[in-house]
């Protein structure tokens, strides 16, 4: 952006010498280029902050709210995401151009959605709601006795036209179903549900037949991908070891809560076999995606945080076999929800970064620096 103010300004000074145009008036125009490229300095320093080596040309794509959770499409030319904005009390899915432009919300308004992702083909979408539990936005947790994620009993996942039309309901057990993602061939849905008792991972067919569940062990297993060839699921999991620690989770999740304090990184099969831990930093990690060549997993977590009160969350790397932890953010608030395009070339992600107000939460794309 620098060097194209700068060829500007060069044309108009070479355009306006051809005019003669007076010195008093160059003065004027260096003047306005100069205080333009200090407010974009200024801006730059907001959103790329010392070390971030890996990420170049961030751009913020949205401007105050809560918006987080963004994917691409297949054709990586539009981002689907959630969003509270408008005066609404909850999120509500909207998408958008990956440039920020043409933002449309594509879920019904009603109730509370979550964790958006297009079909193969981009002609489709799915999202989890609890629009048929109720029209109004379901209460949220009571965060005086810690901090929780709700589980709404009353999500379920629903497929639309890309456009929001024709909203069609996918699963229809009691219990939780959401967090749903899509394979890179098109033709599964993975996702977590608490159909049989406990927070599981589950993949079934695009129109929501064959069933097959993936995880077993008690505790919370959810917030699944397919690595770029389909082969592997990354996932966060937290599974509770001692009685203490069970009798907790146990508790917890008659309340239809969680407390996302510790997870770790997991990969399986995307049959269910071959499980691994791949991170033991015993803090929470999360929001774990592949890497373009399927070698690495790019994830969020607080394990570099300095002060365990704030909620300072990084966007991490490591190897699949566990090696090679690679910080690659360095903002003191939370950055999180990290997607690869399709091309591997580009980076979005959700942050505090540049935030008008605390804990305000935007997405923010990025060419991606491989070495």
């Amino acid at each position: 952006m620098k060097g194209f103010l700068y060829v500007l300004a060069t044309l108009f000074f070479l355009v306006n010498d051809s005019f003669s145009c007076s010195l008093h008036e160059h003065h004027i125009w260096q003047s306005l280029l100069e205080f333009s490229l200090r407010r974009i300095t200024a801006q730059d320093e907001k959103l790329v902050f010392p070390g971030e080596k890996r990420l170049k040309n961030v751009k913020q794509l949205t401007f105050g709210g809560e918006n987080a959770e963004a994917y691409f499409s297949f054709d990586g030319k539009k981002l689907i995401f959630q969003s509270k904005r408008d005066g609404r009390g909850c999120d509500q899915i909207y998408v958008m151009n990956i440039d920020g432009s043409d933002v449309k919300m594509v879920s019904t308004g009603l109730g509370r959605t979550t964790c958006s992702y297009f079909l193969k083909g981009d002609k489709k979408i799915i999202y989890s709601s609890t629009h048929l539990g109720g029209k109004e936005c379901p209460s949220a947790p009571d965060y005086s006795r810690g901090y929780v994620w709700a589980i709404y009993p009353s999500y379920d996942i629903f497929i639309a036209n890309a456009d929001g039309s024709d909203v069609r309901q996918l699963t229809n057990t009691p219990g939780y179903d959401a967090e749903a993602t899509v394979s890179p061939d098109g033709k599964k849905i993975v996702f977590t549900s608490m159909r049989d008792g406990d927070l599981d991972i589950y993949v079934m067919d695009i129109d929501g037949k064959n069933v097959k569940r993936l995880t077993n062990e008690l505790g919370y297993d959810g917030g699944a991908f397919f690595s770029p060839d389909g082969k592997q699921i990354v996932y966060r999991a937290y599974h509770p070891k001692t009685p203490e620690q069970i009798e907790r989770y146990k508790k917890r999740l008659s309340e239809n809560l969680i407390e996302p304090n510790v997870f770790e990184i997991w990969i399986m099969n995307a049959d269910g076999t071959n499980k691994r831990q791949v991170t033991n930093l015993g803090v929470a990690s999360f929001a774990p995606f592949f890497t373009p060549d399927g070698k690495r997993i790019i994830f969020s977590t607080n394990y570099f945080a300095t002060d365990p009160k704030k909620r300072n969350f990084e966007l991490a790397l490591i190897n699949v076999d566990g090696t090679g932890l690679e910080r690659v953010t360095f903002n003191e608030t939370f950055d999180g929800f990290p997607m690869f395009s399709p091309d591997g070339k580009k980076l979005v992600f959700a942050s505090n970064r540049n935030a008008s107000v605390p804990g305000e939460t935007n997405i923010f794309i990025a060419d991606w620096i491989e070495f």
